[in-house]
């Protein structure tokens, strides 16, 4: 399954300008299954002059929110005729398990069809109750936005900020992950088949040093949004001083999943599974630092061990699997590179901490789910983001230890906290210094999560993805001060 892509600029399907192209070998087994456009800076001139051609002076930001979210819906019925084969890209290209790879794509279904119906609601307000006066408080589309995006969810975390950017009438300029471009072309495909208007969504692909670096810094740009490290978060925002750039930031996170010794420690252990080896722990808000509280600590990590061993690791085009391949060699290196400093640092290694070999395994890039125990705070692998399947195991006393291990960290995306006391639950969820909190789960509780708010406190960057919030932060804000006639 090897297709070759051409880039999306102003509604035309496009080479590189300089002719490159770039290849990607899925970490499944290294067999090629895309190639695809090697964009440069010229490249990204284009796609920013359409773009902001289709702001200035195209129809799309005149158009009436209704008008706007039927075409967003149409996105969302074709993204669920096409689940199966945007799956099969998303796993060939990042070697997830298949399963999640449909659940990918019909969420993103869901948060199109989500912004369809917010499209049909104003975001202005009205002043009305100073007599021969009234004020508008009115949300224009911030204009022309520079959507980059990780490898990790590529269609998912691409709609979160594309949906909203196109339903408030921003025009887009998207740059995927270099791994996994193949689902934002596709995705491109279906916008302009839906009756998009050109230049309103354009795709440029390349490397991050390039096409990113020129889009963050280029003046036609007015807003970034951007997922990604921390370290590039930082790189981003600098440049984006040149013109004063709105910048929203989704960065990483050291996640604390706090278990108290009065919680259900069958449901708990299952939570710490699935926090941590969801996704091959290639996830943002895992739940990589396990805080157990001591009266039920060895109960939990034998309960957690048990989990790991029974884990199906495999073939990720098997339904049946649920650990697939990391996203390249590089990463398993760094993963592995990880469980050597906690070696090093003196913790426990208690289970895996190996790279999966044998059959499949030996052809890709297979990590096993790998546990550490006896892990202080001040390790690096405590501290610093590991990006795959490693979960740090910290033990506590009390509720002031546990909350102030919790913050113990530069990063403040996520936590959890498992305890059948509601009162301690809302102490902790007020008192830990992250943007989503769960409790007695982990990576939600079956609510619509189009409708909830995703973002981090300190270093896990700022601005919020999903639901109103991220709407309006693809808007302007305009006061209006109007004297009425008498």
């Amino acid at each position: 399954m090897s297709d070759k892509f051409s880039m999306l600029i102003g509604g035309q399907w496009v080479e590189a300008r300089s002719g490159e192209v770039m290849e990607r070998h899925t970490p499944m087994d290294g067999s090629l299954v895309g190639v695809y456009p090697r964009g440069g800076r010229e490249d990204v001139d284009a796609a920013v002059a359409a773009a902001r051609a289709a702001f200035d002076g195209g129809p799309w930001p005149a158009m009436s929110g209704p008008q706007r979210g039927a075409l967003l819906m149409k996105v969302a019925e074709k993204l669920r005729e096409r689940q199966e084969e945007m799956a099969l890209r998303i796993t060939r290209e990042m070697g997830r398990p298949i399963r999640e790879s449909r659940n990918e794509v019909r969420e993103t279904a869901e948060v199109f069809e989500c912004y369809a119906g917010r499209a049909w609601q104003s975001l202005s307000e009205a002043v009305t109750h100073v007599p021969g006066s009234m004020g508008l408080i009115i949300r224009e589309p911030v204009g022309v936005v520079a959507v980059i995006t990780p490898w990790n969810f590529p269609l998912l975390l691409l709609s979160w900020k594309v949906a909203p950017a196109l339903a408030v009438g921003c025009t887009v300029v998207a740059k995927p992950a270099s791994y996994t471009p193949g689902v934002c072309l596709m995705l491109g495909e279906m916008i302009t088949e839906a009756g998009f208007p050109p230049g309103v969504f354009n795709v440029v692909t390349g490397p991050g040093s390039v096409v990113g670096d020129a889009l963050v810094a280029h003046p036609g740009v007015d807003k970034v949004a951007f997922t990604g490290d921390t370290a590039t978060g930082r790189s981003v925002m600098r440049s984006a001083s040149g013109n004063v750039k709105r910048v929203s930031l989704e960065l990483g996170g050291k996640s604390p999943n706090i278990v108290f010794a009065d919680a259900d420690i069958r449901a708990a252990s299952g939570g710490a599974q699935i926090g941590i080896f969801f996704n091959q722990g290639e996830v943002c808000q895992a739940g990589s630092r396990l805080l157990v509280q001591e009266e039920v600590h060895d109960e939990l990590v034998a309960r957690l061990i048990e989990r790991a061993k029974s884990l199906r690791m495999g073939d990720p085009m098997d339904p049946e699997t649920r650990m697939g391949a990391i996203v390249s060699r590089e990463q398993l290196d760094t993963i592995l590179g990880y469980v050597g400093i906690g070696k090093e640092e003196g913790a426990d290694l208690v289970y895996g901490g190996s790279r999966k070999s044998g059959g499949i395994f030996d052809r890709g890039y297979y990590m096993e789910p790998t546990i550490f125990d006896n892990v202080k705070s001040s390790m690096r692998i405590a501290q610093e983001e590991i990006f795959g399947p490693v979960v740090c195991v910290i033990t506590f006393k009390d509720e002031e230890e546990a909350i102030r291990i919790a913050n113990d960290t530069i990063y403040g995306l996520a936590g959890a906290v498992w305890t059948r006391d509601i009162d301690r639950a809302m102490r902790v969820v007020r008192r830990v210094k992250a943007g989503t909190m769960f409790v007695n789960c982990y990576l939600g509780a079956g609510l619509p999560l189009a409708e909830m708010p995703f973002g981090g406190f300190k270093q896990s960057g700022f601005g919020r993805e999903l639901g109103k919030a991220g709407m309006e932060q693809y808007t302007e804000i305009k006061s209006v001060h109007m004297r009425l006639t008498s």
